[in-house]
């Protein structure tokens, strides 16, 4: 399931003292998609926070089918070499999903011959001139 909208991430900083200083603004490839990501989204660090964790979501339902279905299975067969149902399979394979636990994860890849990596990034912030 490729992507056909290339996305870039900056960090900007509002001004404010609190933890939510940093406000993530995305660019899109699209003008289209640039519209809609500002009349939407925009700046308000609440929809901007909502945003990323439906992006978070959306990616990690892509990689659980694209692997799965690189191994060749169903998803019930997955399922079963899980050790739990179907409609598990599935609910974890759907973007809106936003139960994904490390332990079914780590299940998942290990029934898949893989190994789930969680990597701490740092987030790149813009130079002022």
């Amino acid at each position: 399931m490729p992507s056909n909208i290339n996305v870039k991430s900056k960090r900007t900083s509002s001004g404010t003292p609190s933890s939510q200083s940093k406000e993530t603004k995305r660019t899109f490839a699209s003008p289209a998609a640039q519209f809609l990501y500002d009349r939407y989204v925009g700046e308000d660090p609440t929809r901007v926070e909502e945003y990323e964790q439906e992006v978070l979501n959306a990616d990690i339902a892509r990689k659980l089918y694209a692997l799965r279905k690189k191994a060749g299975l169903s998803q019930r067969e997955l399922a079963q070499k899980v050790g739990t149902s179907a409609s598990a399979i599935c609910r974890l394979e759907d973007a809106d999903y936003e139960g994904h636990s490390l332990a079914l994860l780590k299940r998942i890849a290990d029934a898949l011959d893989r190994r789930v990596d969680i990597r701490f990034l740092p987030t790149k912030k813009l130079r002022t001139a």
